[in-house]
C-alpha cells in the first residue's frame, strides 16, 4: 500500500521539478534579450560585449584546457579553427546584430521572435544543400512564420519606436548568421565537448569584441551601476543559467521538448519587455505572435510524423527517444530530416 501511494508522489515530484526548470529556463534564456536593453544605455554596444565575453573567457578557459588535457581529448587544430568560425558565426555576429537592433530602438520581442524562426529557416534553406528532402509542410511552416514576424515587426514599427526603418533588417543578418553556422557545424566531421566548444566560441568573441571596443575607443567601461548590473545580469542569467538549464533539461526531458521550450522565449520577451522598459504590446503583436507559434507546431508536426507512421505499424521504439525501428532507408531519412532543426536549436545555448 506505501508503494502504491509512494510511486505517485515521485512521479509528481519529478514533474514539479522539472516544470520549475523549465520556467527559469525559458526566463533566463529571455534575459539576454533583456539584459541587452538594460545595457543599451549605459554603454556602447562593443564595450558591453567586450566585458561581457572576457571575464567568461578567463573562466572558462583555464578549466577546459586543464579538463582537456587531462582526459586527452584536445581538439586538432582542424576542429578547432572551425569552432573558430562557427563562434563567430554564431556568437559573435548573431549577438552583435542583436544588441545593435535592440540598441537602434527595436523591441526585445520582435528581435527574439526573428531570432526564433532561425530553426525554421535552416531546415527549409539547408536541406536542399545538405541532401535532405524537405516536405511541402516545412516550406508553408516557414511562410507562416514569416507571417508573424512581418506582424509583430509591423506592430513595432507602427508605435512609433525611435527605431529607424533600416533597423528591424539587423536582426535578420543576425539570423542568417546563425544558419550559416548550422551549415558549418553540419558539414563537421565530428563533434566537440559542449563546455569545450562554449570556451573556444566564448574566447573567439572575446577577442573579436575587444578588437571592435578598441578600435571605435569605447575598450574602458563605464562607472555607471546600470552597467555593471547589465553585464552581472547577462553573465549570471542568460550564459550561466540559461547554458546550464538547457543541459540539465536536455538530460531529463530530452532535444524535442527543449527545442519546443525554446519556441516560448519570444511571446516571453514581449511581455517582459513590454512591463519592464514599456514597450509596445499590440493585440496585432500577439496574434503576430501566436501566429509564430503555430508556425513552429506546422514544422514539428511534419517532423514527428515518420515516428507516430510507425507506431501505427506496430514497429517499436529504437534506443534513441526521438526515433523508431523504421527500415534503415526510412530511418536515415527520418533522421536527416531532423538533424538541421536539431542542430539549428542545438546552437542555441553556445550563443547565450
Amino acid at each position: 500500500m506505501s508503494k502504491q501511494i509512494g510511486i505517485p508522489r515521485i512521479v509528481t515530484s519529478r514533474s514539479a521539478v522539472t516544470t520549475t526548470l523549465s520556467i527559469l529556463f525559458v526566463a533566463c534564456w529571455s534575459s539576454g534579450f533583456i539584459g541587452a536593453k538594460l545595457g543599451a544605455g549605459s554603454a556602447e554596444v562593443p564595450t558591453l560585449l567586450m566585458w561581457r565575453f572576457l571575464p567568461l573567457a578567463a573562466v572558462l578557459v583555464p578549466i577546459v584546457w586543464l579538463s582537456a588535457r587531462r582526459r586527452k581529448t584536445m581538439p586538432t587544430p582542424r576542429a578547432l579553427g572551425r569552432q573558430v568560425v562557427i563562434g563567430i558565426l554564431s556568437q559573435s555576429g548573431y549577438l552583435l546584430s542583436v544588441y545593435w537592433a535592440v540598441d537602434l530602438g527595436v523591441n526585445t520581442g520582435t528581435t527574439a521572435l526573428i531570432d526564433g524562426i532561425q530553426p525554421l529557416v535552416a531546415a527549409a534553406l539547408l536541406g536542399p544543400v545538405l541532401g535532405v528532402a524537405v516536405p511541402r509542410m516545412q516550406w508553408i511552416g516557414l511562410a507562416i512564420g514569416l507571417a508573424g514576424v512581418a506582424m509583430v515587426t509591423a506592430a513595432d514599427a507602427g508605435a512609433g519606436t525611435s527605431a529607424p526603418w533600416w533597423a528591424y533588417a539587423i536582426p535578420f543578418l543576425g539570423m542568417l548568421s546563425l544558419v550559416a553556422s548550422t551549415f558549418v557545424q553540419q558539414r563537421a566531421p565530428a563533434s566537440i565537448p559542449p563546455l569545450q566548444a562554449l570556451a573556444i566560441h566564448c574566447s573567439t568573441s572575446a577577442i573579436v569584441f575587444t578588437t571592435l571596443a578598441i578600435a571605435s575607443g569605447a575598450a574602458v567601461p563605464p562607472s555607471v551601476g546600470t552597467f555593471w548590473i547589465a553585464l552581472l545580469w547577462l553573465i549570471v542569467l542568460s550564459t550561466f543559467g540559461g547554458y546550464g538549464l538547457y543541459w540539465l533539461l536536455l538530460r531529463r526531458i530530452g532535444i524535442t521538448s527543449v527545442n519546443t521550450l525554446m519556441f516560448l522565449i519570444a511571446p516571453v520577451t514581449a511581455v517582459w519587455g513590454a512591463l519592464m522598459f514599456g514597450e509596445s504590446f499590440t493585440p496585432f503583436t500577439a496574434l503576430g505572435l501566436a501566429v509564430g507559434i503555430v508556425a513552429v507546431v506546422v514544422v514539428t508536426r511534419v517532423d514527428n510524423r515518420p515516428k507516430e507512421a510507425g507506431r501505427e505499424h506496430g514497429f517499436l521504439p529504437g534506443k534513441s527517444s526521438d526515433h523508431v525501428a523504421l527500415t534503415k532507408p526510412d530511418r536515415d531519412v527520418n533522421r536527416s530530416r531532423s538533424a538541421v532543426i536539431c542542430s539549428a536549436v542545438s546552437l542555441s545555448p553556445l550563443i547565450a
